[in-house]
């Protein structure tokens, strides 16, 4: 397995990038990790996913949004408009890169996978994976900008128009991973993402798991679980 350092560049800036592909001859599909609030490509999980996807013969691409990790930016900028084109310019960059066949799919934890399902939704076929997103940000948002975590004017503004506070509807492919003890994203947001979404779905319901997936058990089985949904359509 090989680790390839990108960096994307972008209007005002850029966004960092590291590409996780198995060692074969062949070309191969590629998972895009979006990462959540105030978080960024380097947490645990993502590392945990840069050694299992390769192993089942898919490439990783994780990447800090822009204002964190060491994508330039100020996260308090941001709003999931501007997360929706990083991802997409994700997408932009990684076509036609000699070691991917150009299929994709999605995975992205609490706010980073409710910006995957708005990118899946404008790409039919492709499967998604989240872990502890929100179906939607009505109280969420208001408690993030309360207590100043991340969030700010531009994204206050989004919200109140009512733009993106909603995950889309009829999301296919779609396994919605959720820890029983959240107390962030509460289990009642993955339900309802499960209700929401179009064959075929599943439900993985964590038992004890918190938001972080802190206990190392509980990660290894959402790992487990994506690989195998992912490679089920892509491998």
């Amino acid at each position: 397995m090989s680790a390839e350092r990108h960096s994307i560049a972008l209007p005002a800036g850029k966004l960092s990038l590291v590409l996780h592909a198995p060692e074969t001859p062949r070309r191969v599909p590629c998972v895009i990790a979006c990462h959540g609030l105030s978080a960024s490509k380097d947490s645990d999980k993502y590392l945990l996913l840069g050694d299992a996807l390769p192993a089942a013969g898919l490439a990783l691409a994780r990447f800090d949004f822009r204002g964190c990790g060491e994508s330039s930016g100020r996260e308090e900028e941001t709003t999931i408009a501007t997360r929706i084109e990083d991802v997409e310019a994700v997408l932009g960059h990684l076509e036609g890169h000699p070691r991917l066949d150009g299929r994709i799919g999605l995975l992205g934890s609490s706010l980073g996978g409710f910006v995957a399902l708005f990118v899946a939704s404008r790409r039919p076929n492709v499967p998604v994976v989240t872990w502890n997103a929100p179906a939607s940000l009505t109280g969420l948002a208001n408690d993030d900008l309360r207590e100043n975590r991340g969030l700010g004017v531009s994204f206050a503004i989004e919200y109140m128009e009512g733009r993106y506070a909603l995950a889309p509807k009829n999301v296919a492919r779609h396994l919605v991973v959720h820890g029983e003890a959240d107390d962030v994203v509460t289990l009642d947001h993955g339900v309802q993402l499960h209700d929401q979404a179009d064959e075929p779905c599943d439900l993985l319901v964590i038992p004890g798991g918190d938001h972080r997936l802190t206990d190392p058990a509980h990660r290894a089985e959402a790992v487990t679980a994506s690989v195998a949904w992912l490679s089920r359509f892509l491998a």
